[in-house]
Protein backbone atom coordinates (compact mmCIF):
# COMPACT_ATOMS: atom_id res chain seq x y z
CA UNK A 1 0.00 0.00 0.00
CA UNK A 2 1.14 3.62 -0.83
CA UNK A 3 2.05 5.59 2.36
CA UNK A 4 4.06 8.63 3.10
CA UNK A 5 7.12 8.55 6.50
CA UNK A 6 10.29 8.54 7.06
CA UNK A 7 13.44 7.61 9.18
CA UNK A 8 15.48 10.29 10.58
CA UNK A 9 13.89 13.68 11.83
CA UNK A 10 14.71 16.60 10.28
CA UNK A 11 13.36 20.11 9.16
CA UNK A 12 10.62 20.06 6.73
CA UNK A 13 12.64 21.63 3.74
CA UNK A 14 14.86 18.60 3.84
CA UNK A 15 14.25 16.16 0.77
CA UNK A 16 13.86 13.11 3.26
CA UNK A 17 11.94 15.30 6.07
CA UNK A 18 8.35 13.30 4.09
CA UNK A 19 8.31 10.28 1.49
CA UNK A 20 6.50 8.32 -0.86
CA UNK A 21 6.94 4.53 0.33
CA UNK A 22 5.51 1.48 0.16
CA UNK A 23 4.09 -0.38 2.65
CA UNK A 24 2.74 -4.17 3.68
CA UNK A 25 -0.86 -4.12 4.04
CA UNK A 26 -2.00 -4.81 7.70
CA UNK A 27 -5.01 -6.94 9.06
CA UNK A 28 -7.38 -6.23 11.39
CA UNK A 29 -7.02 -8.07 14.55
CA UNK A 30 -9.04 -7.94 18.12
CA UNK A 31 -10.86 -4.49 18.39
CA UNK A 32 -9.19 -3.17 15.41
CA UNK A 33 -10.83 -1.81 11.88
CA UNK A 34 -9.08 -1.91 8.81
CA UNK A 35 -9.32 1.08 6.96
CA UNK A 36 -9.19 2.54 4.10
CA UNK A 37 -8.55 6.13 4.61
CA UNK A 38 -10.00 8.71 1.91
CA UNK A 39 -9.05 11.93 3.19
CA UNK A 40 -6.05 13.41 6.57
CA UNK A 41 -6.27 16.47 7.74
CA UNK A 42 -2.46 17.22 9.74
CA UNK A 43 -2.19 19.02 12.31
CA UNK A 44 0.21 20.86 15.07
CA UNK A 45 1.29 17.76 16.53
CA UNK A 46 2.61 16.00 13.40
CA UNK A 47 4.97 18.74 12.77
CA UNK A 48 6.80 18.40 16.32
CA UNK A 49 6.39 14.82 15.76
CA UNK A 50 8.60 14.74 12.41
CA UNK A 51 10.47 17.34 13.81
CA UNK A 52 11.51 15.25 16.76
CA UNK A 53 10.94 11.85 16.58
CA UNK A 54 12.56 9.03 14.23
CA UNK A 55 11.75 5.93 13.93
CA UNK A 56 12.88 3.25 16.56
CA UNK A 57 16.24 1.60 15.80
CA UNK A 58 13.96 -2.06 16.50
CA UNK A 59 11.03 -1.03 14.83
CA UNK A 60 9.49 -0.63 11.15
CA UNK A 61 12.02 0.85 8.61
CA UNK A 62 9.81 4.14 8.79
CA UNK A 63 7.85 6.48 10.90
CA UNK A 64 4.21 7.19 9.78
CA UNK A 65 2.45 10.21 11.14
CA UNK A 66 -0.68 11.75 10.55
CA UNK A 67 -3.95 10.88 13.91
CA UNK A 68 -7.00 12.63 11.51
CA UNK A 69 -8.68 10.65 9.01
CA UNK A 70 -11.91 9.26 7.59
CA UNK A 71 -12.35 6.35 5.41
CA UNK A 72 -14.60 3.31 4.39
CA UNK A 73 -13.98 0.32 6.61
CA UNK A 74 -12.48 -2.37 4.76
CA UNK A 75 -12.14 -5.15 7.79
CA UNK A 76 -12.89 -5.69 11.48
CA UNK A 77 -11.04 -8.09 13.61
CA UNK A 78 -12.96 -10.57 15.40
CA UNK A 79 -13.99 -8.34 18.67
CA UNK A 80 -15.06 -5.55 17.15
CA UNK A 81 -18.89 -5.25 17.86
CA UNK A 82 -19.80 -1.84 16.55
CA UNK A 83 -19.22 -1.31 13.24
CA UNK A 84 -19.14 -3.76 10.04
CA UNK A 85 -16.90 -3.45 6.21
CA UNK A 86 -18.70 -0.46 4.50
CA UNK A 87 -19.10 1.53 7.36
CA UNK A 88 -18.24 5.37 6.86
CA UNK A 89 -15.70 6.17 10.02
CA UNK A 90 -14.16 9.11 10.95
CA UNK A 91 -11.58 9.48 13.69
CA UNK A 92 -8.19 10.57 15.38
CA UNK A 93 -5.87 7.19 15.62
CA UNK A 94 -3.07 7.07 18.65
CA UNK A 95 -0.38 8.33 19.14
CA UNK A 96 1.57 5.09 19.63
CA UNK A 97 0.76 3.40 17.02
CA UNK A 98 1.47 4.13 12.96
CA UNK A 99 -0.56 7.20 11.71
CA UNK A 100 -3.23 7.91 9.02
CA UNK A 101 -0.60 8.90 6.37
CA UNK A 102 -1.01 6.00 4.52
CA UNK A 103 -3.90 4.13 2.20
CA UNK A 104 -5.26 1.38 4.99
CA UNK A 105 -5.05 2.17 8.71
CA UNK A 106 -5.69 0.03 11.72
CA UNK A 107 -7.35 1.70 14.68
CA UNK A 108 -9.55 0.38 17.51
CA UNK A 109 -13.11 0.67 17.59
CA UNK A 110 -13.11 2.47 20.62
CA UNK A 111 -11.59 5.96 19.30
CA UNK A 112 -13.83 5.94 16.12
CA UNK A 113 -17.71 7.38 15.12
CA UNK A 114 -19.95 7.16 12.46
CA UNK A 115 -18.72 10.19 9.56
CA UNK A 116 -21.22 12.62 9.43
CA UNK A 117 -23.50 12.48 6.54
CA UNK A 118 -23.88 15.72 5.38
CA UNK A 119 -19.99 16.80 5.20
CA UNK A 120 -17.43 14.96 2.21
CA UNK A 121 -14.76 13.47 3.33
CA UNK A 122 -12.26 16.00 3.25
CA UNK A 123 -14.63 18.61 5.25
CA UNK A 124 -15.36 15.45 8.20
CA UNK A 125 -11.40 14.95 8.18
CA UNK A 126 -10.85 18.46 9.36
CA UNK A 127 -12.74 17.97 12.57
CA UNK A 128 -11.95 14.58 14.95
CA UNK A 129 -8.52 15.47 16.43
CA UNK A 130 -9.55 18.99 17.28
CA UNK A 131 -13.06 18.40 18.15
CA UNK A 132 -12.30 16.00 20.34
CA UNK A 133 -9.26 17.89 22.15
CA UNK A 134 -12.03 20.74 22.50
CA UNK A 135 -14.83 18.59 23.76
CA UNK A 136 -12.47 17.20 26.50
CA UNK A 137 -10.98 20.53 27.55
CA UNK A 138 -14.78 22.44 27.88
CA UNK A 139 -16.77 19.92 29.15
CA UNK A 140 -14.13 17.37 30.96
CA UNK A 141 -11.74 18.76 31.79
CA UNK A 142 -13.03 22.82 32.57
CA UNK A 143 -16.66 20.89 33.90
CA UNK A 144 -18.32 23.34 32.15
CA UNK A 145 -22.47 22.34 31.69
CA UNK A 146 -23.79 22.28 28.33
CA UNK A 147 -27.19 23.86 27.76
CA UNK A 148 -28.32 27.34 27.84
CA UNK A 149 -29.18 28.75 31.38
CA UNK A 150 -28.93 32.29 31.85
CA UNK A 151 -25.08 32.49 32.86
CA UNK A 152 -22.69 35.33 33.38
CA UNK A 153 -19.44 33.34 32.98
CA UNK A 154 -17.34 34.23 30.47
CA UNK A 155 -14.49 31.94 28.52
CA UNK A 156 -11.82 33.72 26.51
CA UNK A 157 -9.71 31.11 23.94
CA UNK A 158 -6.62 32.12 23.18
CA UNK A 159 -5.76 31.41 19.40
CA UNK A 160 -9.45 30.45 18.62
CA UNK A 161 -8.40 31.08 14.76
CA UNK A 162 -6.31 27.70 14.64
CA UNK A 163 -7.60 23.97 14.57
CA UNK A 164 -8.89 23.49 17.93
CA UNK A 165 -9.68 26.83 18.55
CA UNK A 166 -12.12 26.59 15.32
CA UNK A 167 -14.08 24.23 16.72
CA UNK A 168 -14.03 25.19 20.44
CA UNK A 169 -15.30 28.15 19.43
CA UNK A 170 -17.99 26.52 17.63
CA UNK A 171 -19.11 24.12 20.67
CA UNK A 172 -18.78 27.18 23.60
CA UNK A 173 -20.92 29.50 21.69
CA UNK A 174 -23.40 27.08 20.06
CA UNK A 175 -23.56 24.03 23.35
CA UNK A 176 -23.63 26.47 26.31
CA UNK A 177 -24.50 30.15 27.94
CA UNK A 178 -20.70 31.63 28.18
CA UNK A 179 -19.90 34.69 26.50
CA UNK A 180 -17.29 33.72 24.07
CA UNK A 181 -14.15 35.63 23.50
CA UNK A 182 -11.59 34.85 21.05
CA UNK A 183 -8.29 36.08 20.06
CA UNK A 184 -6.66 36.31 16.63
CA UNK A 185 -4.24 39.01 15.66
CA UNK A 186 -4.63 39.76 11.50
CA UNK A 187 -7.93 41.00 10.16
CA UNK A 188 -8.86 37.96 8.06
CA UNK A 189 -8.51 35.62 11.15
CA UNK A 190 -10.29 37.74 13.41
CA UNK A 191 -13.31 38.09 10.87
CA UNK A 192 -12.87 33.87 11.07
CA UNK A 193 -13.29 33.43 14.49
CA UNK A 194 -16.48 36.44 14.69
CA UNK A 195 -17.86 33.82 12.07
CA UNK A 196 -17.61 30.87 13.82
CA UNK A 197 -19.56 32.30 16.65
CA UNK A 198 -17.29 34.10 19.10
CA UNK A 199 -19.65 37.31 20.68
CA UNK A 200 -15.99 39.50 20.97
CA UNK A 201 -12.46 38.96 19.39
CA UNK A 202 -9.31 40.69 20.91
CA UNK A 203 -5.69 40.94 19.47
CA UNK A 204 -3.29 38.40 21.49
CA UNK A 205 -0.32 40.56 20.04
CA UNK A 206 -1.43 42.92 22.60
CA UNK A 207 -1.37 42.51 26.42
CA UNK A 208 -4.64 40.22 26.64
CA UNK A 209 -5.62 42.76 30.22
CA UNK A 210 -5.70 45.37 28.72
CA UNK A 211 -7.70 44.16 25.39
CA UNK A 212 -10.25 42.22 28.02
CA UNK A 213 -10.72 46.25 29.15
CA UNK A 214 -11.43 47.27 26.36
CA UNK A 215 -13.97 45.03 25.38
CA UNK A 216 -15.55 45.97 29.09
CA UNK A 217 -14.09 42.78 31.02
CA UNK A 218 -12.10 43.18 34.18
CA UNK A 219 -11.40 39.38 34.77
CA UNK A 220 -12.84 36.02 32.73
CA UNK A 221 -14.16 32.94 34.13
CA UNK A 222 -12.37 30.39 32.06
CA UNK A 223 -9.35 30.86 29.83
CA UNK A 224 -7.97 28.01 27.61
CA UNK A 225 -4.57 29.00 25.87
CA UNK A 226 -3.92 26.63 22.84
CA UNK A 227 -0.75 27.93 21.81
CA UNK A 228 2.11 30.10 22.97
CA UNK A 229 0.96 29.94 26.35
CA UNK A 230 4.87 30.53 28.09
CA UNK A 231 4.47 33.82 26.46
CA UNK A 232 0.90 34.87 27.46
CA UNK A 233 1.02 33.49 30.80
CA UNK A 234 1.55 36.86 33.57
CA UNK A 235 -1.09 38.01 30.97
CA UNK A 236 -3.02 35.11 31.84
CA UNK A 237 -2.67 35.17 35.62
CA UNK A 238 -3.59 38.77 35.39
CA UNK A 239 -7.17 38.28 33.64
CA UNK A 240 -8.18 35.34 34.96
CA UNK A 241 -11.14 35.80 37.49
CA UNK A 242 -10.36 34.34 41.07
CA UNK A 243 -11.20 30.85 41.46
CA UNK A 244 -11.19 30.79 37.94
CA UNK A 245 -10.19 27.81 35.69
CA UNK A 246 -7.20 27.51 32.68
CA UNK A 247 -7.08 24.82 30.53
CA UNK A 248 -4.10 24.77 28.26
CA UNK A 249 -2.71 21.98 25.32
CA UNK A 250 0.79 23.59 24.18
CA UNK A 251 4.24 22.49 25.73
CA UNK A 252 5.58 25.42 27.24
CA UNK A 253 8.87 26.02 28.16
CA UNK A 254 8.78 27.46 31.68
CA UNK A 255 5.67 26.87 33.25
CA UNK A 256 5.42 28.63 36.83
CA UNK A 257 2.19 27.66 38.34
CA UNK A 258 2.66 29.57 41.81
CA UNK A 259 1.11 32.82 39.83
CA UNK A 260 -2.45 31.46 40.08
CA UNK A 261 -1.73 30.42 43.85
CA UNK A 262 -3.20 33.76 45.02
CA UNK A 263 -6.75 33.74 43.11
CA UNK A 264 -7.00 29.35 43.68
CA UNK A 265 -6.94 28.97 40.12
CA UNK A 266 -7.24 25.15 38.74
CA UNK A 267 -5.43 24.43 36.06
CA UNK A 268 -6.45 21.18 33.82
CA UNK A 269 -4.24 20.46 30.93
CA UNK A 270 -5.66 18.48 27.94
CA UNK A 271 -3.90 15.62 25.52
CA UNK A 272 -6.60 13.54 23.39
CA UNK A 273 -4.22 10.92 23.05
CA UNK A 274 -4.14 9.99 26.95
CA UNK A 275 -7.45 7.74 26.37
CA UNK A 276 -5.91 5.41 23.69
CA UNK A 277 -2.59 5.53 24.86
CA UNK A 278 -2.84 4.35 28.98
CA UNK A 279 -6.18 1.75 27.43
CA UNK A 280 -8.78 3.70 29.93
CA UNK A 281 -12.12 2.65 30.92
CA UNK A 282 -13.76 5.75 29.38
CA UNK A 283 -11.68 4.97 26.40
CA UNK A 284 -14.94 4.34 24.38
CA UNK A 285 -15.75 8.21 25.75
CA UNK A 286 -14.44 9.05 22.01
CA UNK A 287 -16.32 6.96 19.99
CA UNK A 288 -19.86 8.29 21.54
CA UNK A 289 -18.12 12.05 21.73
CA UNK A 290 -17.06 11.28 17.55
CA UNK A 291 -21.11 9.82 17.33
CA UNK A 292 -22.24 12.76 18.91
CA UNK A 293 -20.69 15.80 17.29
CA UNK A 294 -21.68 14.11 14.20
CA UNK A 295 -25.12 14.11 15.42
CA UNK A 296 -24.34 18.08 15.64
CA UNK A 297 -22.67 18.94 12.37
CA UNK A 298 -25.84 16.98 10.79
CA UNK A 299 -28.19 18.82 12.48
CA UNK A 300 -26.49 21.98 11.41
CA UNK A 301 -25.21 22.85 14.67
CA UNK A 302 -21.12 22.70 13.78
CA UNK A 303 -19.91 23.65 10.50
CA UNK A 304 -16.50 22.11 9.15
CA UNK A 305 -13.64 24.45 9.89
CA UNK A 306 -11.86 23.11 6.87
CA UNK A 307 -9.56 26.36 5.57
CA UNK A 308 -7.29 24.80 3.14
CA UNK A 309 -7.42 21.91 0.54
CA UNK A 310 -4.04 20.88 -0.28
CA UNK A 311 -4.65 18.14 -2.93
CA UNK A 312 -3.53 14.39 -2.85
CA UNK A 313 -2.37 12.82 -0.54
CA UNK A 314 1.19 12.85 -1.10
CA UNK A 315 4.83 13.54 0.30
CA UNK A 316 4.75 16.41 -1.99
CA UNK A 317 1.53 17.88 -0.57
CA UNK A 318 2.42 16.69 3.30
CA UNK A 319 5.12 19.10 3.13
CA UNK A 320 3.30 21.90 1.77
CA UNK A 321 1.10 21.27 4.63
CA UNK A 322 3.63 20.87 7.88
CA UNK A 323 4.94 23.99 6.30
CA UNK A 324 2.18 26.39 6.44
CA UNK A 325 1.22 24.65 9.83
CA UNK A 326 4.57 25.55 11.25
CA UNK A 327 4.35 29.31 9.83
CA UNK A 328 1.81 30.01 12.43
CA UNK A 329 -0.13 31.43 9.43
CA UNK A 330 -2.48 28.98 9.23
CA UNK A 331 -6.66 29.40 9.93
CA UNK A 332 -8.95 26.03 10.26
CA UNK A 333 -7.79 23.19 9.18
CA UNK A 334 -5.48 21.60 6.15
CA UNK A 335 -6.88 18.99 4.38
CA UNK A 336 -5.91 16.38 1.70
CA UNK A 337 -8.13 13.79 0.36
CA UNK A 338 -7.20 10.72 -1.93
CA UNK A 339 -4.40 9.06 -3.78
CA UNK A 340 -2.24 9.31 -6.63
Amino acid sequence: MKAIGYQTAHPIEHRESLLDITLPEPTATGRDLLVEVLAVSVNPVDTKVRKSSARSGDGPDYKVLGWDATGIVKAVGPDVTWFKPGDRVWYAGSIARPGTNSELHLVDERIVGHAPQSLSHAQAAALPLTAITAWEMLFDRLGIAPGKQPSHKTLLIIGASGGVGSIMTQLAARLTSLTVIGTASRPETQAWVKELGAHHVIDHSQPLAAELKRIGFDTVDYIVSLTQTDQHLPQIAEAIAPQGKFGLIDDPVKFDATVFKRKSVSIHWELMFTRALYGTDDMPGQHRLLNEVAALVDAGLLRSTLAEHLGTINAANLKKAHTLIESGKARGKVVLEGWN
